[in-house]
């Protein structure tokens, strides 16, 4: 989600246009920062939400945000609708992975603040930026495993593998960097975002931008 919000700034969405309607999800204590890091193979921007009290341990249900999206007045009522449908797509799939009902799944990574501006900060970059359509080339698997809230699990996760079923991928072998290369987060942005899956389409470019992630490999 961070990568996906420094994107959008480096392709000129200001950071301000994001803080402010998404100040009105009404989570405490949190800012975005623009920090100067830049990657010199490629440029980039990174874009990092800080929790100023700490890290949040909130478990939220579906509804939980959900009832925090529908109130944000502030918000534009497509943004709303989408992101929304994130959260949905992402709780079908921890569901399905789970064995419960989506009402009855708790988010752990995806239910903190953090998690939270990531994803609706890049459905309302992504309203603002106002593309025609969005294309998503075959994305990684990725391989190993990672530890996280349910202890050690395989590449792609389990959630990220469920959200990628129907989209292109592309396997995880000596050509491409071993690891979590896509996120169940990532992996239903793309799904809900993206208009057309393939190679970039004929275009006049006008800007090229990257938005920068933790990871140097």
């Amino acid at each position: 989600g961070d990568m996906f919000l420094g994107a959008l700034v480096d392709a000129g969405i200001e950071l301000a246009a994001l803080q402010g309607p998404l100040a009105s999800l009404g989570l405490p204590h949190w800012h975005l920062q623009h920090t100067e890091l830049r990657d010199h193979r490629v440029g980039g921007t990174k874009v990092d939400v800080v929790l100023e009290d700490g890290h949040d341990r909130f478990h939220r249900h579906l509804g939980d945000i959900t009832a925090l999206i529908e109130q944000s007045t502030q918000l534009p009522e497509p943004v709303r609708h989408k992101a929304c449908e994130v959260f949905t797509v992402l709780a079908q799939a921890e569901a399905e992975v789970h064995g419960t009902s989506i009402e009855e799944v708790h988010f752990h990574e995806v239910g903190a603040t953090d998690a939270i501006i990531d994803i609706v900060g890049t459905v309302l970059g992504v309203h603002l930026l106002g593309p025609e359509s969005i294309t998503c080339g075959p994305l990684p698997l990725g391989s190993g495993f990672v530890e996280c809230e349910h202890g050690t699990v395989p590449v792609p996760v389990p959630a990220t593998a469920l959200l990628l079923r129907g989209l292109p991928t592309v396997p995880a072998t000596g050509e491409h960097p071993t690891g979590e290369l896509v996120t169940p987060t990532g992996a239903a942005l793309v799904r809900c975002l993206a208009t057309e899956f393939g190679p970039a389409p004929a275009m006049d470019l006008e800007k090229v931008a990257y938005g920068l992630g933790s990871r140097d490999r």
